[in-house]
């Protein structure tokens, strides 16, 4: 354990130092309007709903040199009045899971969502069915700009009900309950962001909780490339009943304005097994 939280620091000293050095490109433009691209030095702060734009003539951000559509980024936020849709899909241990995430902006601080996904079994073990479904929200602490270090954060929390027995996590958990905090800095050529987030199971004689802790590194390249990597330490309260995890996650997309393509590998070091997904993310 301790030579990943090394392998930890390294990296993050590594990415702090390529975004404090990134040149940021920042453009904003009227409708039906051009604009110079404005650079500067200063960390980036991304508006993240339509309601950061005012006056008679709209101010919108250009597609290409701000977060407002950047569906992957560890710190992204819905825009109020949109909603954001994310199909995918999973191969873990002979298993096949499919999803659909929705998410809709109510306003520039809040956003809610649901989650569901089928599994199908290729190993013959007939464990099929949906998993518990999962209902959340996010709720914007700080954007960045009352503070001096520029630092967003988020406040998650949410609960997951019913769901077959067989694809539960654990088994026998008919409900949990969660609540974190992600924070972290964006940049025009990275963002850097941690998520904190603990899970609780009541249940009379196997209750137990377990805890998140997911630092990421996420990069935005030329021609609407993206890559983000980052790993998700699980300790568990109860390793008999739900064992403890380490995983690296790495991912590749492309985007197409309000769409984006991922392709995702991980890699959990217990186990020394891959997983590997896909996803389609569109913004409405």
């Amino acid at each position: 354990m301790k030579k990943y939280l090394f392998f930890l620091m390294v990296a993050f000293g590594v990415f702090n130092a390529y975004a404090e050095g990134v040149v940021l490109s920042d453009s904003y433009v009227a409708d039906d309007t051009s604009s110079d691209v404005a650079t500067t030095e200063e960390p980036f702060v991304a508006p993240q709903t339509s309601n950061n734009y005012s006056g008679s003539e709209q101010i919108r951000p250009a597609v290409k040199n701000t977060l407002f559509n950047d569906l992957s980024d560890p710190l992204f936020m819905i825009a109020d009045d949109h909603f954001l849709t994310d199909s995918y899909i999973n191969s873990y241990d002979e298993k096949l899971r499919f999803g659909q995430y929705v998410g809709y902006g109510i306003n520039r601080n809040l956003s809610i969502h649901a989650n569901m996904l089928y599994q199908w079994d290729l190993s013959g073990h007939h464990e099929n069915g949906f998993s518990s479904t999962e209902f959340g929200g996010i709720y914007r602490m700080s954007n960045g700009l009352n503070n001096s270090a520029h630092i967003i954060s988020d406040a998650l929390f949410g609960l997951k009900l019913w769901g077959s027995s067989r694809v539960r996590t654990p088994e026998y958990a008919d409900s949990t309950y969660y609540a974190g905090i992600r924070f972290g800095r964006q940049y025009a050529g990275v963002t850097l962001a941690g998520t904190i987030k603990s899970t609780w199971v009541f249940d009379d004689t196997r209750g137990l909780s377990y805890l998140d802790f997911a630092p990421e590194a996420y990069f935005r390249f030329q021609y609407d490339w993206r890559a983000g990597i980052g790993f998700d330490i699980r300790k568990s309260t109860n390793t008999h009943l739900l064992k403890n995890q380490e995983w690296l996650n790495l991912k590749l997309l492309r985007q197409y304005g309000n769409t984006q393509y991922v392709g995702r590998v991980d890699y959990e070091f217990e186990d020394n097994e891959f997983q590997f997904g896909a996803d389609l993310k569109i913004l409405f």
